[in-house]
């Protein structure tokens, strides 16, 4: 005769059971609270579009950060009172750095989509005067400027222009193939981008959500984004022969 003690499946165990029942009662109030709805309509806005499915990839990534970032606020404090001070400082500066960047990305394109159609006037300074105008934006920026050579790639400078932006002064240079292909370099401030203890550039990141695609990056403080109706491998390729002679 067998006298051991059955064993009791997880799921049916009285104290285990009870003990979950528990844990389920623990900041019932927090666990049930509904996620803002500034936040909500800011997700809707970011997935309007299902086929950008990196663009989602960044607000959920987000998103999700956030609301830890909450719920470890609230679980901590025990109570209704906001975030505690080592959440704020988490969540806060992301949200604001992928705000700018976004908003960076947005500029340029649109930038890009508004002067590449212009045909006597796509440019206020043109290349003729080149020097002059790397001096100009640089003073105007604040940061020595460099004109980058593209005409191993097929283009040539068309010029460059001034444009305001979040943080100030923005330069675009425009080039041009012989076929009548345009691409832009978008360049300016991005004060929000650099993570603190951080001073070294992102990796590349691909940008099709707006009128036209681009390839950004961000370095030292500084956004760079090439814009182009271009397949997404040959805009890789500029924009890695920008950055090479930027860095």
């Amino acid at each position: 005769m067998n006298d051991e003690p059955k064993s009791v499946p997880p799921g049916h165990d009285p104290a285990w059971q009870a003990q979950r029942a528990a844990l389920r009662r623990l900041h019932r109030e927090v666990l049930d609270e509904p996620v803002p709805p500034e936040l909500l309509a800011t997700l809707a806005a970011a997935a309007g579009r299902h086929d950008q499915r990196d663009r989602w990839m960044r607000w959920g990534g987000m998103a999700a950060g956030i609301v830890i970032a909450f719920g470890a606020g609230w679980l901590a404090n025990g109570q209704r009172g906001g975030l505690l001070p080592w959440a704020q400082s988490v969540a806060a500066p992301a949200w604001a750095r992928a705000l700018a960047t976004q908003e960076f990305v947005h500029a340029a394109e649109v930038a890009h989509a508004v002067y590449v159609p212009e045909v006597r006037h796509p440019v206020e300074v043109t290349a003729d005067e080149q020097q002059h105008l790397a001096q100009w934006l640089s003073k105007r920026l604040d940061r020595p400027l460099k004109v980058p050579d593209l005409s191993a790639q097929g283009y040539a400078l068309v010029g460059g222009r001034l444009l305001p932006g979040a943080d100030g002064a923005r330069a675009q240079f425009m080039f041009e193939r012989g076929s009548g292909e345009r691409v832009t370099l978008y360049i300016g401030s991005l004060a929000e981008s650099a993570a603190p203890g951080r001073s070294g550039e992102t990796a590349f990141r691909f940008s099709s959500d707006g009128p036209v695609p681009s390839f950004y990056w961000i370095d030292h403080g500084f956004g760079y984004a090439l814009a182009g109706q271009l397949p997404r491998a040959a805009l890789l390729d500029l924009a890695t022969g920008v950055y090479r002679q930027l860095e």
